[in-house]
């Protein structure tokens, strides 16, 4: 595997679209409304993908990554969910990834251009339902479903249940290392 003289780099470009509605914002935080903007993000992915580098292609030559985190509302995460996976609901989180399979040759230059990853795509509303049902903060929710995207990014997936149990101990090793703490419920998801 080739081995850049410095780690990559990832480029994260970060929507706050979760506020469609501008109702959205209190309706669904409440009082204690506070911006999922704050949260370290990208500081996290940085830290994801220097521990990821083997699950990135091995003939990829590049010096930095990017990718999309887009926060959106139950509406428009639905309109995805149908219209990718043929589910008319909304759902916590959905990824679409722009590496295949089969990886092209190596370059024969490092690339200095970074290499699109591909877009998560997390509804705010349903990540805040979900911690409040486990009774844990929406930034540890939130956390948890962005390393999962970003696995299923680097082309991790889970159609079985020994797949799913190596994916979440992977979700919840990843949070470990960027001090984040995985849902108390982690392991029953």
């Amino acid at each position: 595997m080739y081995s850049p003289p410095v780690p990559p780099r990832l480029e994260l470009i970060l929507q706050d679209c979760y506020g469609l509605n501008p109702k959205d914002h209190l309706t669904v935080l409440g009082e204690n409304a506070y911006s999922v903007l704050s949260l370290p993000w990208e500081p996290w992915f940085q830290e994801w993908l220097q521990s990821s580098l083997d699950d990135l292609p091995p003939s990829a030559q590049v010096l930095a990554y990017e990718l999309t985190l887009r926060l959106t509302n139950d509406e428009e995460i639905e309109e995805l969910n149908a219209q990718y996976r043929g589910l008319k609901e909304p759902t916590d989180v959905l990824s679409f990834a722009c590496l295949e399979s089969d990886y092209p040759p190596p370059p024969l230059e490092v690339d200095p251009d970074p290499l699109y990853l591909g877009d998560i795509v997390i509804s705010v509303p349903t990540a805040y339902r979900q911690a409040q049902e486990g009774g844990y903060d929406l930034s540890i929710e939130l956390s948890w479903l962005a390393v999962h995207g970003f696995l299923h990014l680097l082309g991790w997936d889970h159609p079985d249940e020994d797949s799913l149990n190596r994916m979440v101990n992977q979700q919840a090793k990843l949070l470990k290392q960027v001090g984040a703490t995985p849902p108390l419920s982690w392991e029953n998801r």
